[in-house]
């Protein structure tokens, strides 16, 4: 796996690195998660699911100590969908916390939305205020080479910290970018959001484990991420129903989903009844119709952590 490189001298990010340092990817976990894709891959071989159309990373938290990861295709670049709002999620709070942004209302209700309902207006905003940087007509060409640097503070935050081969600096969009946004998605690269399961896996577990800014503010951004597993919304996007339904009763879940006509992810950290605790990410492309792709991993990964236990 990739440490943490180039970090701020910070008790938190000191202790960040040594939990990622412990993280390696024991045989037993690494057989689970192999397991898992290549049972999927064979359930949904009559669908033509390829090996490259998914990927998976599965950290093992039942000691926050000693946490575990193991991935399949963890380290390929994906387009994210609205996963890619857990990491403005967690700019927000670290402008927050340095002072860089007022914490209004408009704000927080802004965050809420982007999170729990997953709307891309709400994100749209989030970004403005996170770059300084706003959407509308063609600029000249000095001063969008200006707008499109300004775009990428949210990157250059995540560089900071060790993040690699990932790009944060779009809005997400219904009918696609107009204006500077095109103008600037023509101009240079990257074109779309990427990530990769493992980077948006440890952002989460961070998250989880109360590493993120600081642990009241990890605290605040799991309290947007809470859903219910159990949920009977009839909507089948309803964001608990990537990962919940194969939930055994009493599970406690949170998680950010993300879908288009093209893809279909879930980024979930999960506490299952036995005491097993985990982050899993799963992201599959070409299939956003087939929501069972998820809910079979996820099985497989409950099945071997409740047997493990």
């Amino acid at each position: 796996m990739t440490l943490l490189r180039r970090l701020p001298a910070t008790l938190a990010l000191i202790a960040a690195a040594a939990v990622l340092a412990r993280a390696q990817t024991p045989a037993p976990l690494a057989a689970l998660v192999d397991r898992a894709a290549h049972a999927t891959l064979e359930i949904f071989h009559d669908e033509k699911l390829t090996a490259d159309e998914l990927a998976i990373t599965l950290v093992d938290l039942r000691d926050p100590k000693k946490s575990e990861r193991a991935s399949f295709r963890g380290d390929v670049q994906i387009y994210p969908a609205s996963v890619i709002k857990l990491f403005y999620l967690a700019a927000v709070h670290r402008w927050l916390e340095d002072g860089r942004l007022a914490d209004t209302p408009e704000l927080r209700r802004a965050l809420k939305d982007m999170i729990v309902v997953s709307s891309n207006d709400a994100t749209s905003y989030i970004v403005d205020v996170l770059t300084g940087t706003t959407s509308g007509p063609e600029l000249p060409p000095d001063e969008i080479k200006i707008w499109f640097e300004r775009r990428n503070a949210v990157n250059r935050y995540f560089a900071s910290l060790g993040y690699r081969n990932f790009n944060a600096s779009k809005k997400p969009w219904g009918d696609g970018p107009f204006g500077r946004e095109k103008q600037a998605t023509d101009l240079f690269e990257p074109k779309r959001n990427m990530l990769t399961t493992d980077i948006t896996a440890r952002l989460l577990t961070e998250i989880v484990t109360g590493q993120c800014v600081t642990t009241a503010r990890s605290a605040e951004m799991m309290a947007l991420l809470s859903r219910d597993p159990a949920s009977n919304d009839p909507d089948p996007d309803d964001q608990a129903k990537f990962t919940g339904p194969v939930l055994p009763p009493g599970s406690k879940l949170w998680s950010k989903a993300g879908w288009t006509s093209t893809a279909r992810h879930d980024a979930a950290y999960v506490e299952l009844p036995n005491g097993a605790k985990f982050v899993l990410v799963v992201f599959t492309m070409n299939h956003a119709n087939d929501h069972e792709i998820i809910h079979e991993v996820a099985k497989a990964v409950v099945a071997g952590l409740m047997a493990a236990k």
